[in-house]
């Protein structure tokens, strides 16, 4: 797996998983394989986008692959925004907007649990894997911190005082939705190169 393309076309994401597995592992984005596509995400579930986005690019590649969903699931407001995290406010909303309109609709509520959840699907040889990682935490009034994107500013995760926009990318990734569920796939990856 020292070569893997990753299905997506967001800078952000791409650089955060290239952190979280150092320099044993290669990532290759659309761009290297020649891929400047729109990629499909038009499923109900965040496991059900994984899977798409991973299928349309490995049929048009035909290369071993992975794609990641993710989505921000808020107790109160019934699991909102999850699968529709990204255009919470619209399309081609900022993600300053999605932080408004949750912020907006958590005006006044006391629950402020929420969720991030990441689903990896991977595509090797032939065979769809699945992992995926999850961290709790709360929904911040306001926005602390400048680094991270999507909903890091207001995302306090359980047992720590800094949002994730707050904390050093190595802590971050350690500790977060993504750096979890990649963490699975790369062991079962070790896990299978070791038998």
């Amino acid at each position: 797996m020292s070569d893997l393309l990753f299905a997506t076309n967001n800078q952000h994401k791409l650089r955060e998983i290239q952190d979280i597995l150092g320099h044993d592992f290669k990532i290759l984005s659309l761009r290297d394989v020649g891929a400047d596509v729109e990629i499909p995400e038009t499923q109900e579930t965040i496991e059900g986008n994984a899977v798409q986005k991973a299928r349309f690019i490995h049929e048009m590649t035909g290369l071993n692959c992975f794609a990641d969903d993710t989505g921000l699931e808020i107790e109160s407001l019934q699991g909102r925004p999850g699968v529709y995290s990204a255009r919470y406010a619209g399309e081609n909303c900022s993600f300053d907007d999605n932080i408004d309109k949750i912020l907006l609709e958590l005006s006044g509520c006391e629950n402020r649990k929420a969720c991030f959840r990441t689903v990896i699907c991977l595509i090797m040889d032939g065979h769809e894997y699945q992992f995926e990682g999850r961290v709790d935490g709360v929904i911040t009034k306001e926005r602390h911190g400048a680094d991270g994107f999507g909903y890091d500013p207001v995302f306090l995760p359980d047992g720590f005082k800094q949002t994730f926009a707050e904390m050093p990318s190595y802590l971050k990734n350690g500790i977060s939705h993504r750096g979890r569920a990649v963490d699975k796939m790369v062991k079962w990856q070790n896990s299978k190169m070791a038998k």
